[in-house]
Parts: C-alpha cells; sequence; structure tokens
C-alpha cells in the first residue's frame, strides 16, 4: 500500500446509482437454518419463500400489536 495516494483528478460520486437495488445477505443461525430447510423441504419450496413467508406472518402480527 502506497504512503499517499493522489486523488486530485477523482470525480465525486462516480459510480453512485440512487435506482440501485441492493440484496443484502441474511445469515441464520444453525438452529433457524435447519427448521427453515425443515419445512422448505416439506412445501417443496425455497428457503427464501419460507423465510419470508414466515417475516410477513411476523410483520402482520407486529402490526395488530400497534
Amino acid at each position: 500500500m502506497k504512503d499517499e495516494y493522489d486523488f486530485s483528478k477523482a470525480v465525486r460520486g462516480k459510480f453512485f446509482r440512487s435506482d440501485v437495488k441492493l440484496d443484502i445477505p441474511v445469515y441464520l443461525d444453525e438452529e433457524v437454518s435447519a427448521f427453515v430447510d425443515k419445512i422448505a423441504l416439506r412445501k417443496g419450496a425455497d428457503r427464501s419463500s419460507v423465510v419470508n413467508e414466515i417475516l410477513r406472518g411476523d410483520i402482520i402480527i407486529a402490526e395488530a400489536m400497534q
């Protein structure tokens, strides 16, 4: 690594895109992952669908408690 870098010709925001949607990785604990995998296998669905279904249910419950 250099001691100094020359940013005099840099352009601020050159690669910024406001319309980009990022998928943020979510890491599940081992026991949660096993639970989701068991449900996904039983339903014949993928893990993402099962996690989304569980979270949607939790959202409904949370909104009802407000």
